[in-house]
């Protein structure tokens, strides 16, 4: 084959499909392969140029320089002198003298304590004292000032505000008034005989004997937190706890002249006749 032969030409196309169909589409690929080939070439080349040539052409824009910003100073004018306003000085007002007070002795609650822990002016007052002074018992150790006149040091308690809150007061175990129901100890006893029902079963087991029960008298005298400190039978029990708390309200116990909640113990006697 001779080596000058151009594999591009149309004559060696018709060579090659000498008895083909040159309809197919080959034929018309391969005559016109030259010029694609031709063209790419000529994109590629425009392509790179055009990369080449772009970083002359973004630096060849020069943009306007900025103005240069002009501050101006203006001069605040002097400010008059501010006017001060005299105030009037109110006149002291003189403080009322203290109103007269009668003697008392503080009355201090049993608690169970070390003695090193225990501060004179906290120390139990013994019976003999309270029994021979003849000054009222109240919050505090008072000297009085006029004893025919005045008024106990606990009138003057604090008044609490209504909106703020009062933490809920813890019971006392013992008060130097204890609370009482109304008529007392014999319209309790009469009242719980009256009122309690002795269970059926209880009754046919022949189940008797005493429930006692802890329960706290409130400020107000209504009975609250009944507890059993010591069962007989649950329904006895249950028969207790009922008629304690259908009892009508109590006379609150007192302590330094104030409504306290008070825990009180009872007994309820279950006996069969």
């Amino acid at each position: 084959m001779s080596k000058d032969v151009d594999l591009t030409s149309r004559e060696w196309c018709d060579l090659v499909f000498v008895g083909k169909n040159k309809a197919f589409g080959g034929y018309l690929l391969r005559v016109n392969s030259p010029k694609r080939y031709t063209w790419s070439t000529i994109g590629v080349i425009c392509v790179v140029a055009f990369a080449f040539v772009l970083p002359y052409i973004v630096e060849s824009f020069k943009f306007g320089e900025v103005e240069e910003e002009i501050t101006e100073v203006v001069e605040m004018t002097q400010l008059p002198d501010a006017e001060i306003e005299q105030q009037e000085v109110q006149p002291l007002v003189e403080t009322p003298p203290p109103p007269p007070l009668k003697s008392s002795i503080k009355f201090t609650a049993p608690v169970i304590t070390e003695d090193d822990k225990v501060s004179d002016e906290d120390e139990l007052k013994s019976q003999d004292e309270l029994t021979q002074s003849k000054v009222n018992i109240s919050i505090a150790d008072v000297t009085g000032t006029d004893e025919e006149h005045g008024q106990d040091i606990a009138d003057f308690r604090e008044v609490i505000a209504e909106s703020e809150v009062v933490e809920e007061e813890k019971p006392y175990d013992a008060v130097e008034q204890m609370p009482t129901f109304p008529g007392g100890e014999a319209e309790l006893m009469k009242f719980i005989r009256d009122n309690l029902k002795y269970p059926v079963i209880a009754q046919e087991n022949g189940i008797q004997g005493r429930v006692i029960l802890r329960f706290v008298v409130s400020k107000t005298g209504t009975i609250d937190q009944v507890t059993v400190l010591r069962s007989l039978d649950p329904t006895c029990d249950k028969e207790a706890i009922r008629v304690v708390k259908s009892m009508p309200k109590w006379i609150p116990g007192k302590q330094n002249g104030n409504n306290v909640p008070v825990y009180f113990t009872l007994p309820v006697v279950f006996k069969l006749l």
